[in-house]
């Protein structure tokens, strides 16, 4: 059971960083730092909404409209940094 919570733990933390490289990547696109045409940005992007897209998406349906401003990458990032600390404080029980 360790183990499980484990890769779980790690799992988490590539997410946050897919999460973080999200947000970095929508504020250059924004910017017009990087062009979305090209198509290794675009790939790039496409494939980090498609990762998470499915977290995003039932939490934006939930939320009133904001505006510009999405908070789906902030909720889903406390939510996991939730999840962190659960299996953290959890995992010496199975030891």
């Amino acid at each position: 059971m360790v183990s499980v919570l484990q890769i779980l733990y790690m799992l988490l933390n590539v997410l946050k960083y897919i999460i973080i490289a999200q947000i970095v990547l929508s504020w250059l696109i924004n910017f017009n730092i990087l062009n979305i045409h090209q198509p290794l940005i675009n790939q790039i992007w496409r494939g980090i909404n498609q990762i998470l897209e499915p977290l995003y998406g039932p939490i934006r349906r939930r939320m009133p409209y904001t505006g510009a401003i999405d908070f789906a990458p902030l909720i889903v990032f406390i939510a996991i940094l939730a999840l962190q600390i659960i299996i953290r404080n959890n995992i010496g029980s199975f030891y």
